[in-house]
Formats: C-alpha cells, structure tokens, sequence
C-alpha cells in the first residue's frame, strides 16, 4: 500500500514539474554583432554583456503578466557587413524573437532596421551612433548612447578651441558610422572657425594608408581626424609615425578602445590621441559602471572592451518594458518601451525621446597614457 502511495505522490511531482515548465514562458532575445572579422573583439564584448544580463534575469523569477518566464538569447553574427547583417535580422525575425539588441555598427544596424520595423520587432542598438538610424520613422527602433551630430560636433569644437589647432586633417572609412560621424566634425570644426586642409578615404579593411598620408603631410596638419574603427586606427598611426607625422590624432568611440594603445604600438604618444566615446557617469554613478566591469571580468575572465555596459542595459530596458506592458508580446510592450523614462541602468539613466533617441545623452572624452585610456570630461 505505501508503495501505491509513493508512487501516486511521485507522478503528481511529475506532473506539477511538466505543469510549471509548461506555463513558463520563453522570451526570446535576439543579439546581433561583428563575432568575426576585423572588430570581432568588439562585437563578442557586446555578446558576452548580453549573455551576462540573460544569465541574471534567468535567476531572478521575473514574471510577465503573472507568468514565470526563461529568457533565451540567440546571438547572430554580421561580420560588419550589412548585407550578412539584413540576412542575420531575418533569420531573428523568422525566430520569432521578442526583441533585439543590436547591431553594433551603424552600417549594419541602419539596414536591419526596416526588416525588424517591417515585423513589428523592437531593436535598441548599443552602439550605432549614425543620425539616419532613428531618422527613418520607424516606431521600433532605439539607441542608449549619443548620435554622431553630438559626438562628431563635440570632437570638433574641441580640436578648435581648446587644441588650439590650425590645420585640421580628416580621413574616413566610407562606412555609415565613419563617414557620418566625420561629417559631423566637419561642420563643427568649420563652425568654430577652423581650418580644415585635406579630407581623405580608406575603407574599413584597409591596412595600407602611406598615400593618403604622404599627401595629408605636404599639408602639415596638426590634427588628423579618423572617421572609422580601431583595427583601422591602430595601423594608421604606425605609418603616420613612420612618415614622421606628429599630429594630434582624434577620432570617435569607434577607436575610443583600450584595444587602440596594443593595435598603435609604439606609435602612440603620452596625451597624443583625443577620442570620445558615446555615453558616460559622473559621481555616484560610476560605482554602478565600476560593479559592472568587475563582474564583467568575473564572468569572462578579461576586461570590458567598450559598449558591453550598453548593451547590458539595453537587454534589461527591453524586459523592464515587458512587465510594465504584462506582456513580452512586441506589439503590446513596444509602447511602454518607447515611455522609457528615468531607467537607473549601469550606464546612467535611460529616457527615449519621440526617435527614439536616448534623452540628454552623454559623451566622455578620453585621451591614454602609459597604454591606458585617461578620461578628461563628461559632456553632455
């Protein structure tokens, strides 16, 4: 008789278990980065973030709606490349995932984003900071950090009025965060006043720039602006060094890495580089950034690289708007994303505007020493 009753007592555990397991919901984030290619070091940074904020949400017990729910992330690669990158937000559409992180580059995010409005899926990317991707009218479609206009239009004062510079050089890599974020500094530096002596082209897979340089030098600029990333970058200053080109070299966030001192070498000098990297905390809230790289590093055994932060906060954004919306539904909880506001996220606090452009968003100015980035302000 006991046995009957251990029995009877074991296939209702059982059949609880099933019932659970079934009534828990799968919500389905979709991650897009450059895992391969020139910047893949990049594009894993902003996976590993993303991985790291799923883990986390899969220990609290979130519910949506009332129900439990498990949180899936499928990860795409888009190499940087725009078409790879349309082909990696179709197969995510096709995935029926709930929302997405991403893309990391401009080039790739601009594209993806009609396919993922086309489906009615929300997509915060981390990192792409070209005006054009929240200028299209999409209702989907959001970014956590600065766009080029304040990131380009900054650098560009700054080289101006406080380098004091007289003759202002400017390449770009011809890809949509390159050239858009060099435009930018363009007007700016002409704006203030500025004397603007040659602008140049590379592309994003270049390794060899000693022509574009050579003609840049007859000009003797004292700046060099590089509109572009920093396995670029990095090469660049080595054959400016080479040709004996001593300029103050700036760029965006794309080359605001601690990757850049290890790619330039030797080329780089104590306080020669002036980049900015979109977004950035003051006070109180760099503790919030400093938890972050330290459990960071615990997890994946290495540093932060640069927008892991970004897209930590954008994978926690994406599902605070599913349980205020009780619903991981896109079409029900993309509403209350795009009411965002006063968010406390690890990279400061996240408000959306009518574009879905991050409200009064920040830039932090850096220039390295000894190797290591120093910051030299907070601007917003």
């Amino acid at each position: 008789m006991m046995k009957i009753v251990m029995k009877h007592v074991a296939v209702a555990a059982l059949a609880l278990c099933a019932a659970q397991l079934m009534a828990q919901e799968v919500v389905k984030i979709g991650h897009v980065g450059p895992v391969s290619g020139a910047i893949a070091h990049l594009g894993k940074d902003n996976e590993n973030a993303a991985i790291l904020a799923v883990e986390e949400l899969n220990t609290k017990g979130i519910k949506i709606g009332g129900k439990s729910v498990k949180f899936e992330l499928l990860a795409e690669d888009d190499a940087g490349d725009p078409k790879q990158g349309t082909a990696a937000a179709q197969k995510l559409v096709d995935s029926k995932v709930n929302g997405v992180v991403g893309h990391l580059n401009s080039g790739t995010s601009i594209p993806a984003s009609k396919i993922y409005s086309d489906a009615g899926i929300p997509q915060i990317s981390p990192s792409a900071t070209n005006p054009k991707f929240t200028r299209n009218g999409y209702k989907t479609t959001f970014r956590v950090v600065a766009d080029d206009v304040h990131l380009g239009g900054t650098l560009g004062r700054y080289a101006v009025k406080d380098l004091k510079s007289q003759a202002i050089a400017v390449i770009d890599d011809r890809t949509a965060y390159g050239q858009g974020v060099a435009e930018e500094f363009e007007k700016a530096v002409k704006a203030a006043g500025g004397k603007l002596v040659g602008h140049e082209f590379t592309n994003d897979k270049a390794s060899d720039f000693m022509a574009i340089l050579t003609t840049l030098k007859a000009k003797k600029p004292d700046v060099v602006f590089f509109g572009g990333m920093d396995a670029v970058a990095g090469p660049m200053m080595r054959q400016m060094k080479s040709l004996g080109i001593n300029a103050k070299f700036m760029g965006g966030d794309g080359i605001c890495t601690g990757e850049l001192a290890k790619l330039a070498g030797d080329a780089m000098v104590d306080g020669q580089v002036v980049c900015a990297e979109a977004g950035g905390v003051e006070g109180q809230q760099k503790k919030g950034m400093e938890d972050f790289g330290v459990k960071y590093k615990k997890r994946f055994n290495h540093d932060v690289k640069l927008y892991a932060p970004y897209v930590y906060d954008a994978v926690n954004v994406l599902v605070d708007a599913m349980v205020r919306a009780k619903s991981s539904d896109p079409a029900k909880y993309l509403p209350e994303l795009a009411k965002t506001s006063g968010y406390k996220g690890v990279t400061g606090t996240i408000a959306f505007d009518g574009k879905g452009d991050i409200k009064n968003g920040a830039l932090t100015l850096y220039t390295y020493k000894a190797g290591k980035r120093d910051q030299i302000a907070v601007i917003r």
